[in-house]
C-alpha cells in the first residue's frame, strides 16, 4: 500500500464529495455529502476515518454527515464556526419563533468547530490549518500535514495536503474570496481541487451581476414577473443582495417574495451577521440585510396566502430550487420568466440547459412520433433562461491557485467528467505536474518522489477534413466526438456561427435560447412596429405558444413571440 493514497467514494455534486485520505497510520474523511453511505459503510461496526473534516454546509458535501455520526457518534467532525451554524439546514431542524417572525435553527452538536490559519494538532503528528475558501461564508479549504514519528516503521518526511472543497477567488457580496496571497508558495504533496467550470472563462463578477439585473429589468418592464429557484444558502441569499442593492431596482415599487425554504436561510445568515464582509455589516446597521417591507424593493417571506395573489402584478420571486414551480406560475405561465442559475459541476447540465428540451431528447425517436400524433397539447410552462452568476473558480482561476501552490499531485473533483479531462490536458499543467481525476468508489496512489513521471494526456483534440466547393465550406469530423456529452449542447439547432481569433478559425453552436433572443448578426430586423416583423408572433407556423414547422429547429418547442428562427414564413406575404 501507498504511503499516501486516496478513495474516492464520491468525486461529483450529483453523488456528493466524499474523499478518504490515507496518510500512513491515519484516516481522514474529507467532507461527507453522499446520499447513500451503503459503500462508505460496508464495514459497519468499525468507523471509516479517525476524522471527519466539512469544508462547507451544501448538501453536496455535507448531506451524509448526520447519517455518518449517527451510525458511529464518537467520530469526531470538524469545520469552521460559521459552517456549524449552517450545516443544520440540511436537516429538518428549523423551528420558527411567533414572537420574533423568524425562523429559528437548531444548532447540531455532531460537529465541532476550528479556528482560521491555526494549526490544530489531532493526533501525533497530525494537523489541519483552516483557511477561508470563498464560495459561501463559513466555506473552508484544509491544509494538512503529516509528520510520522521517529519510531514509526514509515519515511522520515512529512507529507502535506491541501484541499479546497468548492472555492472561489473572487469576492461575491456576501462572502470575500480565498486569499491566494496567504498560500503563494506552500508547494503541498497534493492538491485536491474543484474543477467545477473546466476551462471556461467568466466575465468579471460585477458583469455577470449587471448581464443579469439588466434581464430581470427588461422582463419587468414588459410585465413579466420573475421565479428564480436557487439553493436555500449561498445563491439565494446573494441574489437578494443583488436585487436590494443594484441601481436598476432601489428605491423602485417592486415586492420580492421568498419561499420558507430559502428564508431559513437568509435567516441564518442573519446569525452569522459578524462573520460577513464588513461591508455587509455596515449595511445591516442601517436597515435589515434581507426583510424589509417599507424599503423599495420589498422584500417578504412567502406564505401560502400571498401566493394566491402572485399574478396581480410583476413579482420577483426566489423559490427553493427542488420546488414544484407551477404552484407559482399557475395558469398564467406567459407572464413569468424562470431564470435558473448555470452549473456546469452537474453531469446533467452538458445534455442541455433547459430541462424541457433536455427530457424531450432524451425521450428518443418513440417519444417524438408519440408527441407528434398525440391530439392534446403539453402542459404550457413559462420560458425558461439560464443566468451566470459564478460561485466556483473558472478555468483560468483553477490555473493561478494550482501555480501558486505548486503541487506535486493534483486531484481534480466536483466537476463533469468532460470539463476536468479539459483540465487535465491543459498542456501548462500537465507538463509540469502529476494529474488525477478519478471516478467514483475509485483508488488514488500518490508516490511523492523527486521524479516526475508524465503521464498519457486525455485526449482533447480530433482531426477531421476540410472541403471548399464554388461557395460551399464542409467541415468533417470523425464520429468520436459525438460520445462527448457536450455535442447535445453544440449540435443543439444544426447552426453555428463562426468567428476569427487571430489565425484561428472559431466555431460555436448556437442554442435555442441565442434563436430566441435575434440579432443583427441573424437577419435584418424591419421597423419594430411593423406588423411584417419577422418573429415567431407573425409567422404563419406559431400556434399555442409552439413552434410547429417541421423545417424549423425550434418544432414543438415553446418559443416566445418575439423569437426568430431561419425559416420564418409571414402570417401575409407582403403587400406589393
Amino acid at each position: 500500500m501507498s504511503e499516501l493514497e486516496c478513495v474516492a467514494y464520491g468525486v461529483g455534486a450529483d453523488e456528493g464529495i466524499c474523499l478518504l485520505l490515507k496518510l500512513g497510520r491515519y484516516r481522514v474523511l474529507l467532507d461527507c455529502g453522499l446520499a447513500d453511505l451503503s459503500t462508505l459503510l460496508a464495514e459497519t461496526t468499525v468507523p471509516p476515518a479517525d476524522l471527519v473534516l466539512c469544508s462547507h454546509a451544501h448538501a453536496d458535501h455535507a448531506r451524509g454527515l448526520l447519517a455518518l455520526h449517527q451510525a458511529f457518534p464518537q467520530l469526531p467532525i470538524y469545520a469552521s464556526e460559521v459552517t456549524t451554524q449552517l450545516l443544520p439546514l440540511n436537516w429538518s431542524n428549523v423551528n420558527h419563533d411567533a414572537d420574533r417572525n423568524v425562523r429559528v435553527i437548531e444548532p447540531s452538536p455532531l460537529c465541532h468547530a476550528l479556528p482560521w490559519r491555526t494549526p490544530i494538532e489531532f493526533c501525533d503528528g497530525l494537523s489541519v490549518e483552516l483557511y477561508p475558501a470563498g464560495h459561501l461564508p463559513g466555506a473552508a479549504a484544509f491544509l494538512l500535514t503529516y509528520a510520522p514519528l521517529p519510531e514509526d516503521d514509515h519515511p522520515a518526511r512529512a507529507y502535506t495536503i491541501f484541499y479546497t472543497g468548492d472555492f472561489f477567488l473572487s469576492n461575491a457580496r456576501l462572502v470575500e474570496g480565498l486569499p491566494l496571497e496567504e498560500l503563494r508558495g506552500i508547494a503541498p504533496d497534493v492538491l485536491i481541487v474543484e474543477g467545477s467550470y473546466g476551462t471556461a472563462r467568466h466575465p468579471h463578477r460585477r458583469q455577470q451581476e449587471n448581464q443579469l439585473a439588466e434581464r430581470i429589468d427588461r422582463a419587468i418592464v414588459n410585465q413579466q414577473s420573475i421565479l428564480l429557484p436557487t439553493p436555500a444558502l449561498g445563491l439565494g441569499q446573494e441574489l437578494l443582495m443583488l436585487l436590494r442593492s443594484h441601481h436598476y431596482f432601489t428605491g423602485r415599487d417592486l415586492d420580492i417574495w421568498v419561499d420558507s425554504t430559502v428564508a431559513a436561510g437568509c435567516d441564518a445568515y442573519m446569525e452569522i451577521l459578524p462573520h460577513l464582509p464588513t461591508a455587509v455589516q455596515n449595511f445591516a446597521r442601517h436597515q435589515s440585510l434581507f426583510w424589509d417591507e417599507r424599503v423599495r424593493p420589498r422584500v417578504r417571506a412567502l406564505t401560502p396566502d400571498q401566493q394566491f395573489h402572485l399574478e396581480t402584478h410583476p413579482a420577483i420571486v426566489l423559490a427553493d430550487e427542488a420546488a414544484d414551480l407551477s404552484q407559482y406560475y399557475g395558469t398564467n405561465p406567459d407572464a413569468w420568466l424562470i431564470l435558473q442559475p448555470q452549473q456546469p459541476h452537474l453531469a446533467g447540465e452538458e445534455r442541455g440547459e433547459r430541462g424541457e428540451e433536455k427530457d424531450e431528447r432524451e425521450a428518443g425517436e418513440a417519444g417524438v412520433a408519440k408527441r407528434r400524433n398525440d391530439s392534446y397539447p403539453s402542459p404550457l410552462t413559462p420560458l425558461t433562461e439560464t443566468y451566470l452568476l459564478a460561485q466556483h473558480g473558472d478555468g483560468p482561476g483553477t490555473a493561478q491557485l494550482i501555480h501558486n501552490l505548486r503541487p506535486q499531485h493534483v486531484v481534480f473533483i466536483h466537476g463533469s467528467p468532460t470539463y476536468l479531462a479539459d483540465l487535465a490536458g491543459l498542456e501548462e499543467l500537465h507538463n509540469r505536474y502529476h494529474l488525477h481525476t478519478p471516478s467514483a468508489n475509485s483508488l488514488v496512489e500518490l508516490p511523492i518522489g523527486e521524479t516526475f513521471l508524465h503521464t498519457a494526456a486525455p485526449e482533447a483534440s480530433y482531426e477531421g477534413e476540410l472541403t471548399e466547393l464554388n461557395t460551399i465550406v464542409s467541415i468533417t469530423l470523425p464520429d468520436a466526438i459525438t460520445a462527448d456529452p457536450r455535442w447535445r449542447q453544440l449540435a443543439d439547432t444544426g447552426l453555428v456561427e463562426a468567428r476569427w481569433q487571430g489565425d484561428e478559425l472559431v466555431l460555436r453552436g448556437l442554442p435555442q435560447r441565442e434563436l430566441l433572443r435575434p440579432s443583427d448578426r441573424l437577419l435584418d430586423w424591419v421597423d419594430g412596429n411593423s406588423p411584417l416583423r419577422s418573429c415567431c408572433g407573425n409567422c404563419r407556423h406559431y400556434r399555442g405558444q409552439r413552434c410547429w414547422n417541421q423545417l424549423s429547429p425550434l418544432f414543438e418547442f415553446k418559443v416566445a413571440p418575439e423569437g426568430f428562427c431561419p425559416v420564418f414564413e409571414p402570417l401575409q406575404p407582403p403587400e406589393d
